[in-house]
């Protein structure tokens, strides 16, 4: 118990002070009412030596029966109050860790693991619940028991109460060997736990590609083995735990032998009354119960200093793109002039560049395209566009204003990017749509899918915009998804639109509709981030982007003529074409 976190469990409990000190109060009551009943039980056996009264005997046992029927009614009143203040700790630290995680990014995110996130969030807290609950009502009836037994205990007779106590040193050192071992346990046991979660969320989010390489053995070996891990874990705990509950209880039960033995001899020799000698049983089997308690109090102590550690982690993760002192809100409307002076971007793993001087800029309502060879920078750009990495101070303008003095809330409205790899809510088409503006009109809905051509999938869908899409969208065709993602950035009505290969899954005829559809019912700013040069030839301008850079710029028709990169690249589609047909 040395290293408990009493800063890191006042701090959770502060909110629930007065809750608390009603539940410590009524717990002092209840104390008091179990010290105070074997002194009446002692009273009563010593006045009946002196001769039997049935009136005696009856109005005391009504009275017993009353001190034991208050005592039990302030119990159950002190559990309520401390185990609802466990509950609501709960329910305010799963609300606090979701909105901690929201605010994270999303790279951190992908490498901690959903699957151990989940873990925290819910197992995690679940221990906390029982620490602040049960192991706090437990930890404080001992202290109590403990502090108000023992000298009621002595005031009876000394030599009987040493005796008696002389075991629970054996059995606190006991405890405390165990302890150390038990922490390392369950921290074992937690981290299987968290393993053996991210597998699950992983192979069914990868459902599809297990089945298309035919990998289900593979994916189950692997999950016995975490599953077995798990287990391995459990049993250790197990066979710690059933070993420390019966010794504790059995060297508990060991002073009631002793009080027994020596009593005998005490009440011969007329040191103590019968009517003491009961009190002092009475007092020992008390104390029995919460020493032997000690070890499941140890043991759900123990789970929950882990799960402590493991949520005040998450919580102790800053995000590093967050808005500064400095920013402030765009109060005028933009009007989607983009600039980029000698942008440098760099991985924190990668030796090189991603992004090594870039340079551009883009006028309000022009069509760009932005294309280039694999690995050349062109992702990496459009997450610096949105602040989904982290960039450097004055390289990235909009309107002639450092992005990254702009608040994230009002960039992110403002630029709105659409990934490949669109990312669908298991829920309507609609509501999917209505992602980023929850209260857009049912004529806006409508006007957003026929701009990203998915009006005429909708219509032929049965129940239309009611249409369930499933998980991560995996009803809908790769095009589908592509266009409701591209939908649901056009109903937010950003000024700026980032397309990062998002109409990849779609044929070149219909994305150069889409293409189209978009310029003429907007005067937006669209940077078309793309490996089909034929769709961006209809585009304004072309930005050639080849190791970090832009080392081309200009219209379609002159950029085809010229000897350099965009040229082989057309070229290239051109055969790929040809070979297709």
């Amino acid at each position: 118990m040395k290293n408990l976190k009493f800063k890191v469990i006042s701090k959770y409990l502060r909110p629930y002070k007065k809750e608390f000190l009603y539940g410590a109060a009524a717990l002092l009551v209840v104390n008091i009412l179990s010290v105070v009943i074997p002194l009446e039980v002692k009273n009563i056996i010593d006045q009946l030596q002196n001769g039997f009264s049935s009136d005696f005997v009856i109005s005391k046992s009504i009275w017993l029966i009353f001190l034991a029927t208050c005592m039990g009614l302030i119990r159950l009143f002190s559990r309520q109050i401390v185990f609802g203040i466990g509950r609501k700790v709960e329910v305010n630290l799963r609300q606090k860790l979701f909105d901690h995680l929201l605010i994270q990014d999303p790279e951190w995110i992908q490498k901690k693991g959903s699957g151990d996130i989940i873990s925290r969030a819910t197992s995690d807290v679940e221990n906390i619940r029982r620490l602040l609950g049960f192991t706090v009502l437990s930890l404080c009836n001992i202290v109590l028991a403990y502090s108000l037994t023992i000298p009621s205990m002595f005031s009876i007779n000394k030599t009987l109460t040493i005796s008696a106590l002389m075991i629970f040193p054996i059995i606190l050192g006991i405890v405390s060997l165990f302890g150390g071992r038990m922490v390392n346990q369950r921290k074992a046991q937690q981290e299987s736990l968290s393993k053996l979660s991210d597998l699950i969320q992983e192979d069914l989010s990868g459902i599809s590609a297990i089945k298309i390489y035919a990998q289900e053995n593979a994916e189950m070996k692997e999950f016995n083995i975490y599953n077995k891990a798990y287990r391995n874990s459990a049993i250790k705990l197990a066979r710690t735990a059933s070993t420390l509950f019966p010794l504790l209880q059995g060297i508990s039960s060991i002073s009631l032998l002793i009080l027994l033995g020596l009593g005998t001899f005490q009440l011969e020799s007329g040191f103590i009354s019968i009517g003491g000698l009961v009190a002092l049983i009475l007092y020992v089997e008390r104390l029995v119960f919460p020493t032997a308690l000690l070890g499941f109090t140890l043991n759900t102590f123990q789970l929950g200093q882990v799960s402590l550690d493991r949520v005040e982690e998450i919580f102790q993760t800053k995000p590093n793109i967050v808005d500064r002192t400095n920013t402030k809100s765009l109060k005028k409307k933009v009007k989607g002039l983009l600039e980029a002076k000698n942008l440098i971007i760099k991985y924190p793993n990668s030796k090189i560049n991603s992004l090594n001087g870039l340079n551009f800029k883009i006028y309000p309502g022009e069509l760009i395209a932005i294309v280039g060879p694999v690995g050349c920078g062109k992702t990496t750009l459009a997450k610096s566009l949105g602040r989904t990495i982290e960039i450097p101070d004055g390289q990235i303008f909009l309107d002639e204003i450092d992005i990254k003095t702009i608040k994230l809330n009002d960039l992110r409205k403002n630029i709105a990017i659409v990934p490949q790899e669109a990312f669908l809510f298991t829920s309507t088409i609609s509501e999917n749509l209505r992602f980023g503006e929850p209260k857009a009109s049912k004529g806006l809905v409508k006007e957003s899918a026929t701009k990203s051509g998915l009006i005429d999938d909708i219509n032929n869908f049965p129940q239309k915009f009611k249409t369930i899409v499933g998980e991560r969208g995996i009803t809908l065709s790769g095009g589908q998804r592509q266009r409701t993602a591209l939908g649901r950035a056009l109903l937010v009505n950003s000024q700026i639109i980032v397309l990062d290969d998002a109409l990849a899954s779609v044929d070149n005829k219909t994305a150069a509709k889409i293409i189209e559809e978009m310029r003429e019912r907007s005067n937006k700013t669209i940077l078309m981030i793309s490996h089909q040069l034929s769709v961006a030839a209809t585009c304004d301008r072309v930005l050639v982007m080849e190791n970090g850079k832009i080392v081309q710029e200009g219209i379609h028709k002159d950029l085809v003529k010229e000897k350099g990169l965009y040229k082989k690249l057309w070229e290239r589609e051109i055969a790929t074409k040809i070979v297709k047909s």
